[in-house]
């Protein structure tokens, strides 16, 4: 990679009066390389589309600055950003057939017609719409016109690729198709593009790295492996991962050389101290109480496991997923076999340690991650 194609330092936005106003971005920094494939992912009302829209010029910002390849472009008008955006609510020209709206995005580069007709066909075989191109946008579906928005949005030759849930309205198969031919595409031709999604399969599949946002914060920013086997911080660990992290409030005790982590009930998790490295161990002592998780398909059924109770089984056609009744809670474990268990059997849970999250339970800051604990 060549260097920062987009720099945002020490970003706010407010809606309304600044610093009394709704504070939807707070304090964003983030550098983001050529032709890497972003995805803001978070949950609705976190940030993802405000930082978009700063970023495409369609807000304000209210504090910080923005630099597109080394200009700062905060100031500017967005026809002055030399970006590129798919909506997610589509815009586009109602007058304009489809084949219209995508070579559109094309007129200001003066490219000859031949070449103009070439590239939008290229885009309408890409996301299989060159049955629609004489079609007007009032005449056509939901996901058809999102697949056209993203197509006019691709089709340009921009600094940045804005991507507003570009696939929301596609049904599953075609997403999955498109996901793959989308991040050829970006990556054959050195694209810089950023993806807001609260998909994180999406997520996963397209982008080389992953900012998770909650309430106006960049929590994580990193691949999508390094995310998934050691987040940052707990709502990252909970939130990314299908099924989700199980995640138990635990007390910390040392007995002798072993290590005993108390949950409610009168569970207890036991491990011998050399299961865990110096620094993990020297992280426990004294804290006290931590925030334990462990990823469902870490966990195992064991004859001499931790007791639970089957509360449900459900074959999903190539996994099984089994919820049961643990420590006042639900422990999910994941099993590719079909499983023959029925609600109320009682079966035995096995939690290695080298498989723990362990988190503060009162910032929620990781202190270790499974490979540190072996």
């Amino acid at each position: 990679m060549s260097g920062a194609a987009l720099q945002i330092t020490g970003v706010d936005k407010f809606y309304g009066a600044v610093d009394r106003g709704v504070h939807a971005v707070k304090n964003l920094s983030i550098n983001i390389e050529k032709g890497e494939i972003i995805a803001l992912l978070g949950s609705s009302g976190c940030g993802k589309t405000s930082t978009l829209r700063m970023i495409a010029g369609f807000e304000e910002v209210s504090r910080g600055r923005i630099a597109i390849d080394g200009r700062e472009v905060h100031m500017l008008p967005p026809v002055k950003r030399n970006v590129a955006m798919a909506f997610e609510g589509y815009s586009l020209y109602p007058p304009l057939t489809v084949r219209e709206n995508i070579a559109f995005a094309l007129k200001a580069s003066k490219l000859p017609q031949a070449k103009v007709d070439e590239k939008v066909g290229d885009i309408a075989r890409l996301l299989e719409i060159e049955d629609i191109l004489d079609r007007y946008p009032s005449s056509i579906s939901g996901g058809q016109q999102q697949r056209a928005s993203l197509g006019r949005a691709l089709v340009r030759d921009a600094a940045l690729h804005l991507l507003d849930e570009p696939m929301g309205q596609l049904e599953p198969r075609l997403r999955a198709v498109l996901r793959g031919r989308i991040k050829h595409y970006i990556k054959e031709r050195g694209l810089t593009a950023i993806l807001v999604t609260h998909d994180q399969t999406e997520a996963n599949a397209l982008a080389d790295r992953i900012a998770v946002m909650e309430g106006g914060v960049l929590l994580q920013f990193d691949t999508p492996q390094t995310i998934k086997q050691r987040p940052a911080n707990l709502f990252t660990g909970a939130f990314v991962g299908e099924p989700p992290m199980n995640v138990f409030a635990a007390t910390v005790d040392f007995e002798g050389d072993g290590v005993v982590f108390g949950l409610d009930q009168g569970v207890q998790l036991r491990y011998a101290a050399g299961e865990f490295s110096p620094a993990v161990l020297g992280e426990l002592r004294g804290r006290g109480k931590v925030m334990l998780g462990i990823r469902p398909y870490a966990v195992r059924r064991a004859e001499r496991g931790v007791a639970a109770k089957v509360a449900v089984n459900q074959w999903l056609g190539d996994q099984t997923q089994i919820a049961t009744d643990f420590a006042g809670g639900t422990m999910v474990l994941v099993e590719h076999d079909r499983v023959r268990l029925a609600p109320g059997e009682e079966i035995g849970l096995k939690l290695d340690a080298g498989a723990l999250h362990v988190f503060d339970a009162e910032s929620g800051q990781a202190l270790s991650h499974g490979p540190e604990l072996a």
